[in-house]
């Protein structure tokens, strides 16, 4: 039992010496408890919607105002031609339309009511499928009430719906994409942390640090092997993709590589900085670890970056995987080209050059 004690002790004192893992052990936590159950929902709010009044009459303006009277609903605009709601929905200013019909007013009066179009954005598959459920809802409420009002019975088959680039709404199509994030998070940030921390734990890195290597060479060295596998890996999976879910991508495949060249130099540059700033694998892999789980439940990867508190959205913009997320689905399922993808472009390039330049600083050199 004395000896049990001692080496509790020493484990106690050492535990409490170490600079990171107290530190991890309380932020952690903290993080788990308090952020993620707010970012990690799956009820779908904020739902942008535009609606297409081509009636102008009272029925259209009470369909209007009970879509914006929603808690679930952002009423982005009311337009007057079907092409300018098409236009923001392509551009992602909205995730649904509705188009009401000429007539509409005169129809339900008349007794054989004109149908609503609903137009969703498939790309973001849960999204969509529920956006589109709950605008469906609304509008079958607020047409059961406007034939009430004139002593008719509601109608079935009132609403015909369409469901855009991604038409069956297939949540392996919104997920592959991810799961190639995914891929290269953990081959281009995770693999050059645990290969430059091994070689602190072996001691070949000593052997370095007394040759004339400039730090930029030796980092440049480590990092060159992981974006080739990168690139690769990123070939095979786009591959399998296609000969075994028939998807490949509606845009251009150099957008994509283009994409994923710059996350590839981000992630792996983030590497290089956990392992400059670790002396042993196991904490590498926790600093990993962490900022991985932080960015797959709070960069859309799981769940839409919408649905999240103002708070957690404004974090959002300073995750890399976010901007190569929105890159990947637009280009695989809209087929939307660079220019228009140009925000998100150049957000994944200033994070390459701002991680790539700390790794090479935080290298610390000793003759």
């Amino acid at each position: 039992m004395r000896t049990l004690l001692v080496l509790l002790d020493k484990e106690f004192r050492q535990f409490i010496r170490n600079p990171f893992l107290p530190k991890m052990v309380v932020v952690f936590p903290l993080m788990v408890m308090l952020v993620i159950p707010w970012v990690t929902t799956m009820d779908v709010r904020h739902i942008r919607i535009s609606v297409v009044d081509n009636d102008r009459t009272a029925a259209s303006r009470r369909l209007v105002q009970k879509i914006a009277a929603s808690d679930y609903f952002t009423l982005q605009d009311v337009a007057g031609h079907y092409g300018t709601s098409l236009a923001e929905l392509e551009a992602g200013v909205v995730d649904v339309i509705v188009e009401i019909p000429d007539d509409f007013e005169r129809s339900i009066v008349a007794g054989s009511p004109k149908k609503v179009s609903i137009s969703a954005n498939g790309v973001n598959a849960l999204k969509g499928n529920l956006g589109m459920q709950y605008t469906v809802q609304v509008v079958m409420q607020t047409l059961a009430g406007l034939r009430g009002d004139e002593g008719l019975p509601a109608a079935p088959e009132m609403v015909a719906v369409q469901n855009r680039y991604n038409p069956t709404l297939e949540y392996r199509y919104y997920m592959i994409p991810a799961l190639m994030i995914m891929l290269l998070i953990m081959l281009c940030g995770f693999l050059p942390a645990l290969n430059l921390v091994g070689e602190k734990e072996t001691g070949t890195i000593e052997q370095i640090n007394v040759t004339p290597v400039g730090r930029f060479t030796f980092t440049l060295a480590k990092l060159i092997p992981f974006w080739i596998i990168g690139l690769v890996v990123l070939a095979v999976a786009m591959l399998l993709g296609w000969i075994v879910y028939g998807l490949a991508p509606a845009g251009s495949f150099g957008a994509v590589y283009l994409a994923a060249a710059l996350f590839i130099l981000t992630m792996s540059g983030m590497g290089v900085i956990a392992a400059n700033n670790s002396s042993t694998m196991q904490q590498a892999m926790f600093v990993m670890f962490f900022f991985v789980m932080v960015f797959v439940l709070m960069s859309g990867l799981i769940t839409p970056i919408e649905s999240m508190p103002g708070w957690a959205q404004w974090i959002t913009r300073f995750f890399p995987p976010r901007y190569f997320i929105d890159v990947m689905r637009a280009v695989y399922l809209k087929g939307t080209a660079i220019g228009e993808l140009w925000g998100s472009y150049a957000a994944l390039a200033a994070f390459a050059v701002v991680f790539n330049a700390v790794a090479t600083l935080t290298y610390r050199k000793q003759a």
